[in-house]
């Protein structure tokens, strides 16, 4: 007979052997220290964490490893410290073989709720017509430049052509809007 799905992140935890619940009670904690006014629940049937009614970071356990995700991949900051953890393009694996990445899991979080709190104030601001470019763009392309850093035409305009097309997620279809953006600005692609 299958166990019933938890209710709360409490009842997820206890569901494992007591040291992968040490395990997620440090990634719970490190989530809640980060941002203490989200709401914790089960979505998915693992747990979740929601600030200005959006999701920010979920986590998981498994059998040889516990799960953060999304995780930002493709930013920068985080591609090659990244990279030395299994998952896909938005899940890092921590293997319960080694010690939990603490710091590297913190800075996660904090990056998950910079990320939250910017398309919270980017919902509620009334950005001028060239400047809300981005939201024209397919969801693909706007995550290409937040995951790099872009968030506003002036940063756009540091990078060439080139340079945003090898933006995973994005596409050449998303150039001319973008050119049409810049140059309402004065701006345009580096040379």
């Amino acid at each position: 007979m299958n166990n019933p799905a938890p209710s709360d992140v409490d009842q997820y935890i206890a569901q494992f052997p007591a040291e992968v619940q040490t395990i997620l009670q440090q990634v719970r904690t490190l989530i809640r220290q980060a941002a203490p006014d989200a709401t914790e629940s089960i979505s998915y049937g693992i747990p979740a964490y929601y600030l200005n009614g959006r999701q920010f970071i979920y986590f998981a356990g498994y059998k040889k490893h516990v799960s953060v995700y999304p995780v930002p991949r493709q930013h920068e900051a985080f591609e090659q410290v990244l990279s030395e953890y299994k998952g896909g393009r938005g899940t890092a694996q921590f293997p319960l073989s080694k010690p939990l990445p603490l710091d590297l899991i913190a800075d996660i979080v904090k990056f998950r709720i910079w990320e939250n709190q910017e398309k919270a104030i980017n919902k509620k601001a009334a950005p001028k017509e060239s400047e809300d470019c981005f939201s024209l763009l397919a969801a693909p392309a706007r995550r290409a430049l937040l995951n790099s850093g872009i968030t506003t035409l002036p940063q756009l305009a540091n990078l060439t052509e080139k340079e945003v097309l090898a933006l995973h997620g994005m596409g050449k279809s998303s150039l001319p809007k973008l050119r049409e953006a810049l140059a309402g600005q004065g701006l345009d692609f580096r040379a």
